[in-house]
């Protein structure tokens, strides 16, 4: 015998599927009359459908359910005078092709890394404590619980929050002071975060616990632990905090649903009711001890898991940038002499020196010649732009730039963040300020700042492709110029996101609002400063996007003349997915195909072995 969890007019039921099973009919009549039952309502002959949550698809009334239901499966019953759509999915956030992870990552509270963090979002890995950490949580808790037995005032384990720190609090009501300080921090607003977003909120979360100091204990712990390895996700709204103290409403948000309140998502149930969708997996809602709930939201895990995010993929488009770059100097014929390792060792940057070798590796050289740079050797170009000359320059900062602010981040995602901090090996709380995000915040305000020069020099290039003067090339890329436009409006569309990009790049953690009746009088605003350097990263990787098609075109007019092996095998990629460019048709479909072969990475995949042979013989 299995289960099921049908909804009825917002109500959730647990249905048991018998032997023999019933049909999807009956099914739906039994959760009817469990409904009806439960709110004194007259029976009724009610024409309904079933559609499943998860899909939307409509269920036959004669099936079998058994037969196409799944164990702790979710369904929706819609009444003849309800409107036909499910009412818990404002976002059509589904994952048809999740696939449940079967390994593990120990967390520990000292060792997550950026690229680790992006994985679990991805739902690559379910986490377990490593038994250090199990023994520092149980410590730690053992501290508070020893505390509320002697009678000491602890500041929000007993006490009020904030302003009202100095307001105690009786113990038989201690478990509602928790609750209502979820409650009340729950005042975020803006849509919900990601799928992929929630899930790495609520690792962070769980790896900062799993260091010892926040007060938890081992039993709450391990239900939250639960409910991400079934990745039941909160919905949890994108804007609200200040970054101090902490993450204060996206966190309430993430405490709400593992309470069983407000909305919650998981791969079979999609968006949901929290308790049903906790009760459909076999959890149970938290029940949260004294200073749990502060426990649960203080500390910067929204700045950080976004950073981390944002790091990561800004790492894959600054290597990947230096392809595109040289893909387009390869077509407006540039020179490979600026990169000569001379030139960069006498200004010896390490990010400058990184990516001059990649584009001597790429360009023209004894490993891998090239037809086209040959083909203009004796030509009287003296230097080449700015755009062109100096992109291990501009390039280089950037690498750096990421470097620096990925190490930022990691160690704020290692960090504990909460006040005030339990310390057992002293057997001391004391309050202090790790949630204030300043850290992770002046951090990503120069990510934003250094990412965002490489959408700049890519428009300019993209630039240089469409003009004729300055490429030798047809303008705009494209035979039949009147009657075909070619790459003209894409270049118009690199521009406008440029140009949103340095609106954007004002750095927010510049700005501070006194709240909390001026207890709370300096704030970071890290959370818009990590939203705004996510939105940068995908605007020069849609940049970047459309200069990969520009270049790849721009060598069309090159043909039959070819590039170095490397770039070839670039330009055959991107012909695997677009096709040239021989009239005008609907330009958008192939950008985003371009900014999903950069998102993946394949651009990079697909040189790397070449880099590695470059170096080798360069060795030799």
């Amino acid at each position: 015998m299995h289960c099921v969890s049908v909804c009825v007019r917002g109500d959730w039921f647990r249905v048991p599927i018998g032997v023999p099973s019933p049909s999807i009919r009956s099914l739906g009549s039994a959760a009817l009359q469990r409904h009806r039952r439960g709110k004194n309502l007259e029976r009724d002959e009610s024409e309904f459908v079933v559609r499943r949550c998860r899909g939307g698809e409509l269920l036959d009334h004669d099936d079998c359910a058994a037969a196409i239901l799944d164990h702790n499966d979710f369904i929706q019953l819609i009444l003849a005078d309800e409107d036909d759509e499910l009412g818990f999915s404002p976002l059509a956030t589904s994952v048809p092709d999740y696939q449940e992870p079967t390994e593990f990552l120990s967390l520990d509270g000292n060792s997550l890394t950026t690229a680790d963090l992006v994985a679990l979002g991805q739902g690559l890995f379910k986490v377990k404590l490593t038994p250090e950490a199990v023994d520092r949580v149980i410590k730690c808790r053992a501290v508070i619980d020893g505390f509320l037995k002697e009678g000491k005032v602890v500041y929000g384990v007993n006490t009020g929050f904030g302003k009202f720190a100095h307001t105690l609090i009786p113990n038989d009501q201690l478990v509602m002071l928790q609750e209502n300080l979820i409650h009340s921090h729950s005042a975020g607003v803006g849509s919900p975060l990601s799928v992929e977003r929630t899930r790495m909120l609520l690792v962070q979360r769980i790896n900062v616990l799993a260091k010892g100091y926040s007060g938890i204990s081992m039993e709450t712990l391990d239900d939250i632990i639960k409910a991400f390895n079934a990745s039941c996700l909160s919905w949890v709204p994108e804007k609200g905090t200040l970054g101090a103290s902490g993450d204060l409403a996206p966190l309430a948000h993430l405490a709400l649903g593992l309470m069983g309140e407000g909305r919650m998502w998981s791969p079979q149930s999609g968006w949901a009711q929290a308790k049903a969708v906790l009760e459909g997996h076999g959890l149970k809602p938290l029940v949260l001890k004294p200073k749990e709930g502060l426990a649960l939201i203080n500390g910067t895990q929204m700045i950080s898991s976004l950073g981390a995010e944002a790091v990561e993929r800004a790492l894959a488009i600054a290597r990947q940038a230096d392809v595109v770059a040289a893909l387009t100097l390869e077509a407006l014929r540039g020179s490979v002499r600026p990169f000569h390792p001379a030139i960069h060792a006498v200004k010896p940057h390490p990010g400058q020196k990184e990516v001059a070798e990649r584009l001597c590796a790429l360009l023209d050289s004894p490993v891998f010649p090239s037809q086209i740079s040959e083909s203009h050797r004796s030509c009287n170009r003296v230097q080449d732009a700015y755009t062109l000359r100096c992109i291990p320059q501009v390039h280089g900062i950037v690498n750096d730039t990421i470097k620096f602010v990925q190490m930022i981040i990691s160690t704020e995602m290692n960090s504990a963040t909460d006040n005030p901090l339990v310390f057992a090996e002293m057997n001391e709380v004391i309050s202090g300020g790790n949630f204030h995000g300043e850290y992770p915040a002046k951090a990503l305000d120069y990510l934003a700042i250094g990412v965002h020069e490489l959408a700049n020099l890519s428009e300019r290039r993209i630039e240089r492709l469409m003009n004729p003067p300055l490429s030798e090339l047809p303008a705009f890329l494209v035979q039949d110029g009147g009657l075909n436009s070619g790459f003209m409006i894409a270049h118009c569309t690199a521009a406008a996101l440029v140009s949103e990009s340095k609106a954007l790049c004002h750095p927010s953690s510049v700005d501070s609002l006194s709240t909390s009746a001026a207890t709370e009088d300096h704030v970071s605003m890290g959370g818009w400063a990590a939203r705004k350097a996510l939105t940068i990263v995908e605007h020069v990787e849609q940049v970047l996007a459309i200069e990969l098609l520009a270049a790849c075109q721009a060598l069309e007019f090159l043909r039959p003349l070819e590039t170095t092996a490397p770039l070839e095998r670039v330009y055959r990629l991107v012909r695997s997915v677009v096709s040239a460019w021989d009239k005008d048709r609907i330009m958008s479909h192939d950008i985003e195909v371009a900014h999903t072969l950069l998102r993946q990475q394949k651009v990079w995949a697909e040189i790397q072995p070449y880099m590695d042979k470059y170096r080798n013989k360069m060795k030799e």
